[in-house]
C-alpha cells in the first residue's frame, strides 16, 4: 500500500484516516510526503505494535528531505484494476520483492523485471 501523509491519522488533512481492519492484509505500507507540505510520519504506538505483530513492512519516503525514492511514474503507468474516489487498486502480473533490514533501518522494494 502506498499513500501520502500519515496512515491512520484522525485528521484527513494530514493523511489517510484508515482503521486497522482496512490495512491488516498489507505486506508493506509506504508513507510518502505531500508535494508541498511536510507531515511527520505516523508515530502511534498501537499502529506500530500492530505492524510489528503482523510482520507488515513499513517505509517512510520523504522527497522534500531527500529520504528515499518513490517511482510515482512507474506506479501511475500500471493498469488500474479498480478506481474509487481517493484510491487506485493496481494488480501486477509479477510480484514485487521487499527487503527489510530492521537493525539498520533500511529497506528496499524492487519492481518486477517484467510486468
Amino acid at each position: 500500500m502506498v499513500g501520502v501523509g500519515r496512515w491512520g491519522t484522525l485528521d484527513p488533512w494530514l493523511g489517510i484516516p484508515i482503521t486497522w481492519d482496512q490495512i491488516s492484509g498489507a505486506k508493506a505500507i509506504v508513507e510518502s510526503n505531500f508535494n508541498d507540505f511536510n507531515v511527520e510520519p505516523s508515530q502511534g504506538s498501537h499502529f506500530f505494535q500492530n505492524l510489528t505483530s503482523f510482520k507488515v513492512g513499513y517505509f517512510t519516503v520523504n522527497d522534500l528531505a531527500k529520504n528515499g525514492l518513490l517511482d510515482w511514474d512507474w506506479l501511475n503507468s500500471r493498469s488500474i484494476k479498480e478506481k474509487k474516489e481517493f484510491t487506485y487498486h493496481i494488480r501486477l502480473e509479477n510480484p514485487i520483492t521487499i527487503k527489510i533490514n530492521g537493525r539498520e533501518n533500511k529497506g528496499l522494494i524492487i519492481k518486477p523485471q517484467k510486468d
